[in-house]
């Protein structure tokens, strides 16, 4: 397993880097180049050119590497000015190929900003909804990378590069500072790695526990599954069935054995999702192959019921308002639409906690992984807001406790990357979310 980045060992490389730009020829002029860029995204997260500084100030620059830092995940911030060095059609493929690490890039590009990330990071589909979500016309700089860094540090998979602690200087620095941040190594080495291992040891034991959490609720989800398969009593060789209800039934056999596998080979509470997606990919199957046997137009391919996915798709939206939160429109089946109308209380999903079953938005952030299959990443926060779980999803504590594990970025692949992820730039048609000219990025 990777040594996770040290605070202090990463506020002393961040220091350095800064001596040595300050001392290179020519330091604090002009804009540097995608090179110099990329070597400082390897000591850290955030990286302010020279000429765009007025957009965002030092302390800002801190505050948003700090956070990062502190969530050990590979999300990279790079502030740039308009020009040739940083082609707008290019530079976010660019970046990633220069600095050869798996991760998320966000890039302020003048006052214009787009974000891509590697397919084992974030979806492009995901990317695509951050970005929107925070280009915002007019915002400042600091505001936009800062609401960008809150939305994408819960989703973001991996952990923080490597490169961010080892000291490493790219850029080539002189023997003095490698000795001094030697020193500093063996003096506070002991002590930072015993905080290390206890923060492993915690973490570990609080992802097990939130993993027995979440099995007890998702075996209840197989159960349920596998009993709505028996009710169908579907025969492939029955009279009046077809070729596509024999594929819809396949596809509902199919989704119940990958959700079994799924979940017995689920080492971390992010492994649950997968588990999800294969049930409500499931519960759609059986919707359809329903409507095909009784002759009536298949079901719009809706996300399942928010109050309990075990009802199956939903068929409408409607307005709900949590305890103590604003209203909003959710997902839900034909059952809860109707008791809505009539004022009665929806048949809410309970999960246990520590005063008692409560509907499964008042617990914790372990059943996170679980809604987020359901309900993908795109859609889950917005119907969340204002809740408790909603509230522990938006946090960077969420991502760093709940979210890892697998360390799928971060690591440092070369230029052996999907160059799709990162696609044609600001410009292009294709990209994260928006772009820098409507539509571009990764």
């Amino acid at each position: 397993m990777r040594t996770r980045p040290f605070s202090l060992l990463s506020a002393l490389a961040g220091l350095t880097l800064l001596l040595l730009l300050a001392l290179a020829p020519g330091a604090g002029a002009g804009t540097t180049g995608v090179s110099d860029a990329a070597a400082a995204l390897k000591q850290g997260p955030v990286y302010v050119d020279p000429a765009a500084r007025a957009q965002l100030s030092q302390a800002d620059e801190k505050a948003l590497e700090r956070k990062i830092v502190d969530a050990d995940k590979p999300v990279f911030v790079a502030v740039l000015p308009e020009s040739q060095q940083f082609p707008a059609d290019s530079v976010l493929r660019d970046l990633r190929t220069a600095t050869g690490i798996t991760g998320l890039y966000g890039v302020r590009l003048g006052d214009r900003f787009d974000a891509g990330a590697d397919g084992s990071v974030m979806p492009r589909n995901a990317v695509r909804n951050l970005v929107s979500g925070v280009n915002t016309p007019g915002v400042d700089a600091a505001t936009q990378l800062d609401n960008f860094v809150d939305q994408a540090l819960p989703t973001v998979r991996g952990s923080a590069p490597a490169s961010w602690s080892d000291g490493s200087d790219p850029t080539g620095g002189s023997t003095g500072s490698l000795i001094a941040i030697g020193t500093v190594l063996v003096a506070g080495g002991a002590g930072a790695y015993a905080v290390v291992r206890r923060s492993r040891r915690r973490k570990a034991e609080e992802e097990r526990a939130a993993l027995e959490k979440l099995r007890v609720v998702v075996d209840e989800d197989i159960t349920a599954y596998g009993e709505e398969l028996d009710r169908l009593d579907f025969r492939p060789s029955e009279p009046g069935a077809d070729d596509a209800m024999r594929a819809d039934y396949e596809r509902a056999l199919d989704s119940y054995e990958e959700a079994k596998s799924a979940m017995a080979a689920a080492e971390h509470p992010h492994d649950v999702r997968v588990v999800t997606e294969a049930l409500e990919e499931g519960r759609y199957a059986l919707a359809a192959l329903a409507a095909r046997r009784e002759g009536a137009p298949l079901p719009e391919r809706r996300a399942p019921c928010f109050f309990d996915p075990r009802h199956g798709p939903s068929v409408a939206d409607t307005t709900w308002t949590p305890a103590a939160g604003t209203p909003r429109e959710v997902p839900v089946c034909a059952a809860d639409a109707a008791r809505l109308q009539d004022g009665e209380d929806p048949m809410a999903r309970t999960v246990e906690t520590e005063s008692g079953r409560r509907p499964y938005w008042e617990a914790g952030p372990a059943y996170g992984p679980w809604a987020g299959g359901y309900f993908g990443g795109g859609l889950l926060p917005g119907l969340l807001a204002g809740t408790l779980l909603g509230s522990a999803l938006s946090t960077p504590a969420y991502a760093s406790e709940y979210g890892g594990g697998d360390f799928t970025g971060g690591d440092f692949s070369g230029a052996d990357f999907s160059s799709s992820d990162f696609g044609g730039g600001f410009g292009g048609d294709w990209g994260g979310g928006g772009g820098f000219d409507g539509g571009g990025g990764f």
